[in-house]
């Protein structure tokens, strides 16, 4: 009698196996920090700030515990602060607007471009106040926002960029990388990132010296000399184990990156071959952008996602929605005055996008499988639609 056996859920990002094949290189990282006893700061953190400041061609690199503290400390650097505005894409991870909430300033929502779900320069120059401190663009799911009319309001206004690359780290805009598109960007190092650690870890990037001395001294308790504060500033500062760890992995990270873009390439010909497109809109890579696919997210009929969630779930293939509410319907954001129908393309994304299982370790068979699920379920609402 035969037995059956289950296939093996589909994860949204495997880090074990990611894990396996640099395991010895990162364990003797690890160790050499222990046996160093220099654990809070020290030439691991240095190192590492070096290195991915060269690899993104910035002149300077602030590492911090978090993609939320980068943030932070770029808009600390500006003096950000109450009666100021920051514009940002209501479409985001939250902790683009809570940094600016958390610094007493307003964050300014403009809509984002149906095409990339990146923040449109044209609803940025028609949102620039007086008041406007920056401007920070997201470069979502790993392709840049449209850079060039931003940086001519930039310059037009004299308003500085502070990129939120959390999910971009080396993506490029017409040649030039991530990292040097504005005058900081903030990269996050969370385990599912591109390149990220077993923990939370930060880095902001610049060309500005003055940025940076205050970025290091403000992730320090303000402090420039030991026990001399210069500025009220916060315990914000990157351990040296994670350092260590990013070391490693950052010698990886253009492979990796490869691997990404080899899969959402299979990806849309797997979905494309299927014939599948009707139902299914592929992310769409803008020319001039080379796209590191942090996330490879589709988009579907409003109506049908939840089913279609449903059916993922059931057959053990992960998905997840970034993001099911925009940052203007949020609870905590009341007090901003927004409403629904504020920011429509914002809205329509957050209802219909859906993100399939990506990382760099990503089989060929695994993405049969996950295409499999999704021609599955556009064969059965088919089958519903023409009954009706």
């Amino acid at each position: 009698m035969s037995q059956t056996t289950t296939p093996a859920a589909v994860p949204m990002c495997d880090l074990a196996t990611q894990y396996k094949a640099i395991q010895s290189d990162v364990e003797a990282a690890v160790l050499r920090v222990l046996s160093s006893g220099q654990v809070i700061m020290g030439p691991e953190v240095t190192g590492l700030e070096a290195e991915v400041a060269a690899y993104c061609h910035a002149k300077h690199g602030v590492g911090c515990s978090s993609g939320t503290d980068a943030i932070l400390l770029a808009l600390y650097a500006l003096d950000v602060g109450p009666g100021d505005e920051v514009i940002i894409p209501p479409f985001t991870f939250f902790a683009t607007v809570g940094c600016v909430v958390r610094t007493g300033a307003t964050p300014v929502f403009a809509d984002i471009d149906p095409r990339s779900y990146n923040i449109d320069p044209e609803q940025v120059a028609a949102k620039v106040t007086p008041k406007t401190k920056a401007i920070m663009p997201v470069h979502l799911y790993g392709q840049c926002a449209d850079m060039k009319p931003l940086w001519d309001i930039s310059a037009k206004h004299c308003v500085p960029i502070v990129e939120d690359a959390a999910q971009a780290i080396g993506a490029e805009y017409h040649g030039k990388r991530v990292g040097t598109l504005g005058g900081m960007a903030a990269l996050s190092f969370y385990p599912s990132k591109n390149l990220g650690t077993y923990g939370d870890a930060g880095l902001t990037t610049t060309d500005n010296p003055e940025w940076a001395a205050k970025m290091k001294a403000i992730r320090n308790h303000g402090s420039e000399v030991k026990y001399f504060h210069k500025y009220v500033g916060y315990n914000a500062r990157i351990d040296a184990i994670h350092a260590a760890i990013l070391r490693v992995k950052l010698t990886h990270l253009d492979k990796w990156a490869g691997q990404r873009q080899a899969a959402a390439a299979r990806y849309d010909e797997l979905i494309s071959a299927r014939g599948l497109d009707g139902f299914i809109q592929r992310p769409e890579v803008l020319p001039g952008m080379k796209h590191v696919f942090n996330q490879y997210v589709i988009r579907v009929p409003a109506d049908s996602r939840d089913a279609l969630m449903a059916h993922f779930k059931a057959n053990q293939v992960a998905c997840d929605i970034y993001y099911p509410l925009p940052l203007h319907m949020q609870e905590c954001l009341k007090f901003l005055g927004h409403h629904e129908g504020d920011f429509p393309e914002s809205e329509a994304a957050a209802k219909g996008l859906l993100a399939l299982p990506m990382y760099p370790d990503l089989t060929a068979a695994i993405q049969e499988r996950v295409v499999d699920t999704l021609e599955s379920f556009v064969k059965q609402h088919d089958r519903k639609s023409k009954a009706a």
